[in-house]
């Protein structure tokens, strides 16, 4: 995905803020290696949040009429989000299945859609619901079956510090909920041979 200048992201105004914590860590923001730091703490910001300048909507111009009536799964879309909680990374990987009623999403356009979501200040289990919501909404399936598997920066690093902790969280929607043997069907392809 080509990086885009953010619109909503203040550069001059993170960089200000970022010479300010330089300075209350006790760091000379002038040393070598600091210079042009709030500057690319700036940028990093525009491109570590460009979703909140993109509507995951603008992704829905390739849906296909089809008859297709089987699950649609997208697995191991790899994705990274901010926390807003810290202002720390969680990355991980998202998988994403949908049982079509006559609509099919072109497939790049499901990892697009979790871009747009994650690349912003967020909560894993609120991405979870915005995807599955969004595809139930735009899409109209039979069902939306979302998992989220996510290593998050402020739990591995700080605080309880415990690297390789991976955090799950789902959202299940529509036939998926209803039907116990159409969950375990979309959970068994999702999970495969990782159960």
């Amino acid at each position: 995905m080509q990086h885009n200048q953010s619109n909503s992201v203040d550069h001059e105004r993170i960089e200000r803020a970022v010479l300010e914590i330089l300075e209350a860590v006790g760091e000379n923001p002038q040393r070598e290696g600091l210079q042009g730091t709030p500057q690319r703490v700036a940028r990093m910001y525009a491109e570590l949040l460009e979703g909140m300048d993109h509507e995951p909507a603008e992704y829905l111009g390739s849906i296909f009429h089809e008859t297709y009536d089987e699950v649609v799964l997208l697995k191991d879309i790899p994705f990274y989000s901010v926390c807003e909680h810290h202002l720390m990374p969680f990355i991980g990987k998202a998988h994403v299945a949908y049982l079509p009623d006559g609509k099919v999403l072109g497939i790049s356009k499901l990892a697009r859609v979790v871009d747009a979501f994650a690349r912003r200040l967020q909560l894993q289990e609120r991405l979870t619901d915005q995807i599955a919501d969004f595809l139930m909404t735009q899409l109209s399936p039979q069902g939306v079956s979302v998992v989220l598997e996510a290593s998050h920066s402020c739990m591995t690093i700080r605080g309880a510090r415990k690297p390789g902790s991976t955090m799950v969280t789902s959202a299940i929607r529509g036939i998926f909920k209803k039907d116990p043997r159409s969950r375990a069907e979309v959970l068994s392809l999702i999970h495969g041979d990782r159960r």
